[in-house]
């Protein structure tokens, strides 16, 4: 692989904690400028330093940036409408990279709270709502192929939004509800919706016919591999959703070859003729 390959990778906390080195936290504060971009961090899965072995600049966007504020899976359609010669050009936060240089692939991730589910909507679905249902997640991703289909040089990568850490009953009311009632359907709904992101036969990719698309399942790996629909990998005693050191590690080892594997089956860039 050629050297710096510039990747673009626009997240918030989840990702930050697993582009980071593990150690202490250095870095990423609130009022920084460069808030949820760490250097280290103790749930640190060391992808940067994955990636950059590889030959790839590493460029974030997060928190207290123009184009990184919003995430959130409705904010999609409008960034990359909007601002997307902006991102090919981004560096770190807002900084440009040289002009001579681009971001040859764009890595988007959504937090945790995108798989707050509250039902599976009615289709097609609104690309725009804030209101967390299937039928409007699957038409914000819908509404990026038609964009991303004029880029075919720029690889697309869609992160699963990592899963909630599972709750747990308070007090004697919530365990009797609990048995009786079963477990909460907003993580049923999460699987369905991710699951429907990944397939290829009959998600999100059916009939797209590029392949500058892909799809890393973030979800499914800190689900344990699909053993459940809640994160097998919190911290804080299985109460915040932040997925800990292991889990980013695990992610960050299965990021670097599904990344290699992506861009070996891009087109391979024209050569002028002389």
């Amino acid at each position: 692989m050629e050297s710096n390959t510039n990747l673009l990778f626009i997240h918030h906390s989840c990702g930050g904690m697993l582009l980071a080195d593990p150690g202490s936290q250095v870095g990423g504060e609130k009022g920084s400028g460069n808030r949820c971009i760490y250097d280290s961090h103790p749930n640190g899965g060391g992808l940067r330093t994955l990636l950059e072995a590889e030959g790839y600049q590493v460029n974030e966007l997060s928190y207290e940036s123009r184009l990184g504020e919003d995430t959130d899976i409705q904010h999609w359609r409008v960034k990359f409408t909007d601002h997307m010669e902006d991102l090919l050009q981004t560096g770190n936060q807002d900084s440009y990279l040289p002009e001579n240089q681009g971001n040859q692939i764009v890595v988007f991730k959504s937090c945790f709270p995108n798989n707050d589910y509250v039902g599976e909507g009615v289709e097609p679905g609104d690309p725009d709502s804030p209101v967390r249902t299937v039928a409007n997640s699957k038409a914000a991703y819908n509404s990026l192929l038609p964009i991303f289909k004029k880029y075919p040089d720029v690889l697309f990568v869609a992160f699963t939004a990592p899963p909630r850490a599972e709750p747990k009953p308070i007090g004697w009311r919530e365990k009797i509800t609990s048995i009786f009632k079963g477990k909460p359907k907003d993580a049923e709904f999460a699987r369905q919706f991710n699951s429907w992101l990944v397939d290829k036969k009959v998600g999100w990719l059916m009939g797209y016919e590029l392949s500058n698309v892909v799809v890393f399942d973030f979800y499914n790996i800190l689900t344990g591999d699909g053993v459940s629909n809640w994160s097998r990998f919190p911290t804080q005693d299985g109460l915040d959703s932040h997925p800990s050191i292991e889990g980013n590690q695990k992610a960050a080892l299965s990021f670097v070859p599904f990344l290699a594997e992506a861009r070996g089956k891009m087109p391979k860039p024209r050569k002028n003729s002389s």
